[in-house]
């Protein structure tokens, strides 16, 4: 009685362990005991990703938020299996996870301690010290970081200790084994943050340039942080402090590789996304090759520097694949020093792992140390803060460079040329400055004025050819007139055409407006336009072909389902997911598609889903957040409740077509408990319970009657990657009220316009 009595007052004390462990007081699974820290900002515990896995880890998370956000996972490789998992701190001041028969994981390194403690902090930084004693841990979980950074904390690179820092992604949802994707410090050359794919840049911040990591300005946006940058011969770290403490922030790494600044609201139900990287097709790594660069704004995506020129035609102009770079027009004549710089403004720094960095002179030095080094490519300022100094010298040829939109934004970059080339520019832009090593200055603002006017010419040209049918545009119609739905042009290149009858629906105005909208945008989920024909009659757009059709095609067909396993349909969501977010959020303009469904998204060789069909889309600008229309046009099924009835069209107009799709591609209605009952048959045991539960739940929310309850995009990519149980409960679906037709109204085919007066659908029919 007396033993059972002890037993039973232990458990008591383990479970309200507060914020520390000491020898005689480990922290028990069995119990559900947790550690708490004394301002109630963190707690440490045991918990398992995947409700419907054994698997259990020791984690930090932010205290009493809904869904549970995991910061930290100790032993993320290796799981304790079941509930057995012990978490104690030796006599020694060493950490040890057990599961009762052998030890899962351990901390390493710490020197022996008298009287140690393990003690969890208001920073959710995990520490082990001597009891009492206010100097630095012997160990803590800041100096182990996964996918997480938090205010404190450091990622770089020590050489002096050898200790290095990195952000590594979960490998799933639900699963914290270290993922495909890394980030952290390369440090040959001049030290840069990048996210590497297994072994592969996938994107980089850059270096610092004094004021932030020149690859990525929108992650110090908003007056959020201060970074704070350790910068000398033997490290590199990068951490940063709360400008406002109240606002609970992160910065994460999530498996799909995007790299997040985050906010929280207390109330709200979801991370509000701040900044993200990679934030356009520009920021992936290497997109141009040598000596190319990249505007994101732009169609096609990338150019070559003035004085160059594409290695390979056929590739650069036919395939829109840029990766084999730019070769000079001229050599460089070092020997007799006639080269000179031209001036590229506005633009991310090259590569800088082949770089070399000078302290300590200014750019006039830079330059003229660069004309004496023969192989020195490219220069450009080290530190662009008030009174900053030194440069970094490029003795390779420049690669993966960006031209930021944002005339606020991006560096200079000095490239060297040949005398020939200088000549050339100078001439063509009827500018002489009158010294051997001229600096010709071509921003990015300028850059983009040639393709607004360009597409000015192209809409003058469009309606000149509709007033004069025997004119061609982009194409004629003799070129293309053999192609039905598929073809290729006398270059190879392959392409999918699409015709227009003459009594569609789509009318000319319709066809203008897609041509340009789809002109204007660029990503990576979004269907490339390759040119256009209006000629006697005929209004034909060409694009990009995708192999696998559209996606009701793909997932209605029987043998086409056998391909779309669960990992399939997941990307292909997330993938359209993106592609609306840049619409709604991060393209130059906020765009309405206001006719997604499954038939307008197309399928690559890859299943890489593509939006199309701008012909219905609508442009807002400026604060503009609502449309309102008499003319309603789309699909039935996929219309939102409010933009059927009364005409009134947002974001979370699309956002519900978003949601119809979700089920769609999903198949399955929501009842609890028994969801996974009715998940489409082709996807057999193949997919993980919380990822389909996630989604599921996620369609609902998209789907939900009043728009204000719907998710932005931002949130639904963040919901997508959360625990299920964790996400708010949906309330009903939206379903369109009656209304009485008139003896007048006419029945309205799918896809046609139709009139506000005499609906009577229900939209979560969508196909």
């Amino acid at each position: 009685m007396v033993r059972r009595a002890l037993l039973l007052l232990f458990l008591i004390a383990v479970c309200f362990a507060g914020d520390n462990l000491t020898p005689d007081e480990p922290l028990l699974d069995a119990s559900d005991a947790t550690l708490i820290s004394s301002g109630d900002k963190f707690e440490l515990g045991f918990f398992s990703p995947d409700p419907t896995s054994p698997n259990r880890y020791v984690g930090i998370w932010f205290y009493n938020m809904a869904p549970q956000t995991v910061v930290w996972v100790a032993n993320r490789r290796t799981p304790v299996v079941g509930r057995s998992g012990n978490l104690s701190v030796t006599s020694a001041g060493m950490l040890i996870l057990s599961d009762g028969n052998s030890t899962i994981w351990s901390s390493s390194g710490s020197p022996a301690l008298a009287n140690p403690v393990a003690r969890l902090l208001d920073t959710g930084n995990f520490v082990v010290g001597e009891t009492g004693s206010s100097g630095s841990p012997t160990w803590q979980s800041f100096d182990l970081p996964t996918d997480t950074l938090l205010p404190g904390m450091q990622i770089g690179i020590n050489l002096t200790s050898g200790r290095r820092a990195n952000l590594t992604a979960w490998r799933t949802a639900v699963d914290p084994s270290p993922g495909d994707f890394v980030m952290g410090v390369d440090w040959r050359g001049v030290p840069q943050m990048v996210v590497w794919r297994g072994t592969q840049p996938y994107w980089r911040a850059g270096p610092s340039n004094g004021l932030y990591l020149s690859g990525a300005p929108q992650m110090y946006t908003e007056n959020l942080v201060d970074y704070q940058y350790t910068i000398d011969g033997r490290d590199f770290l990068l951490g940063y402090t709360l400008r406002n403490p109240s606002i609970t922030t992160r910065i994460t790494l999530n498996y799909s590789g995007l790299n997040q600044i985050q906010t929280w609201v207390d109330g709200s139900q979801a991370w509000n996304v701040r900044g993200y990287v990679p934030l356009d097709p520009c920021d992936y790594y290497g997109t141009c090759g040598p000596y190319g660069v990249c505007y994101p704004n732009t169609s096609p995506l990338c150019q070559c520097l003035p004085g160059f020129h594409p290695e390979n035609e056929h590739n650069w102009d036919l395939l829109r694949d840029w990766s084999d770079g730019c070769l000079r027009n001229t050599n460089l004549d070092c020997r007799n020093g006639t080269d000179g710089f031209f001036k590229q403004s506005g633009v991310k720094l090259p590569d800088t792992s082949t770089a070399e960095l000078y302290e300590s002179i200014n750019l006039d030095e830079c330059e003229t140390r660069c004309l004496s080094n023969c192989s020195c490519a490219a220069y450009a300022s080290a530190n662009i803060s008030s009174g900053g100094s030194g440069c970094i010298i490029w003795t390779a040829a420049p690669t993966d460079i960006k031209c930021f939109s944002d005339s606020g934004s991006g560096q200079d970059l000095y490239i060297r040329l040949a005398a020939a080339d200088m000549i050339a520019i100078s001439e063509s832009s009827k500018s002489n400055r009158g010294r051997q090593a001229m600096i010709i200055s071509v921003s990015c603002a300028g850059i983009f004025l040639a393709a607004l006017v360009a597409s000015v010419l192209l809409i003058r040209k469009m309606r000149r050819s509709t007033a004069n049918p025997t004119s061609s545009d982009l194409f004629f119609y003799s070129t293309i007139s053999s192609h039905n739905n598929r073809g290729s042009l006398r270059e190879g290149q392959e392409i999918a055409v699409k015709r227009l009858s003459k009594t569609s629906a789509q009318g000319a105005d319709e066809f203008k407006n897609e041509v340009m909208l789809i002109a204007k945008l660029q990503h990576r989920n979004l269907v490339r336009l390759l040119g256009c024909c209006i000629q006697a009659g005929e209004r034909i757009l060409m694009y990009e072909y995708m192999p696998h059709g559209s996606l009701d095609t793909f997932l209605f067909d029987i043998e086409n389902r056998l391909l779309a396993d669960w990992q399939t349909r997941y990307n292909i969501i997330v993938g359209i997911a993106r592609g609306l977010l840049y619409l709604h959020h991060d393209s130059r303009y906020r765009i309405i598609h206001r006719d997604l469904k499954l038939s307008n998204i197309l399928l690559d060789k890859d299943l890489t889903p593509k939006i199309s069909d701008f012909g219905m889309a609508r442009i807002f600008g400026g604060d503009e957040m609502m449309g309102n229309t008499t003319k309603v046009v789309g699909t039935y099924g996929y219309m939102s409740p409010e933009y059927a009835m009364d005409g009134i069209f947002s974001i979370k107009s699309d956002v519900f077509s978003f949601g119809v799709i979700m089920l769609e591609i999903l198949w399955s209605l929501w009842k609890e408990d028994k969801a996974l009952e009715l998940v489409d048959d082709s996807l057999a045991q193949s997919f993980p319970i919380n990822e389909v539960l996630a989604c599921i739940k996620v369609g609902l929310l998209c789907v939900q009657e009043r728009p204000e309850d719907r998710p932005t995009m931002s949130s639904v990519l963040l919901m997508l990657s959360s625990d299920a149980s964790m996400l708010p409960e949906p309330k009903p679906p939206g379903f369109v009220v009656t209304k009485e037709p008139s003896e007048t109204d006419t029945s309205t085919s799918k896809g046609d316009s139709l009139t506000r007066n005499h609906l009577s659908i229900t939209v979560l029919d969508g196909r």
